[in-house]
């Protein structure tokens, strides 16, 4: 596709789209925060349970293990940002400048 990143001052040549990939991240961040609020619903309700009156110990247990587990989206968050982070300095640049002059080169 003609998609180039700068590394090291030297302008090296890619083969994916790091519009798309950007474009992706966007999509998934969108939906995870869309999702926030039922997950801390989620949270909330499985800590109330947690309150039920002569609660055995082993469900204590599993119920603070799924606690856990929902904070886990703060780890989606941050594996969303990694993969931002992997996309090399000026791709996303050269190939937005590259799809608005087309891949021909001009014979000067």
């Amino acid at each position: 596709m003609g998609n180039y990143a700068w590394k090291g001052g030297e302008t090296v040549p890619i083969k994916w789209s790091a519009v798309m990939v950007s474009e992706a991240m966007d999509k998934v961040e969108h939906h995870i925060t869309l999702a926030e609020g039922f997950i801390a619903d989620s949270k909330a309700k499985a800590a109330e349970a947690r309150s039920i009156a002569n609660l055995p110990q082993y469900l204590d247990q599993r119920l603070v293990h799924l606690i856990s587990q929902i904070e886990r989206i703060d780890n989606i968050k941050d594996a969303i940002k990694a993969v931002r982070n992997a996309i090399p300095d000026g791709a996303i640049k050269a190939e937005q400048e590259s799809l608005k002059y087309g891949s021909q080169q001009s014979i000067i």
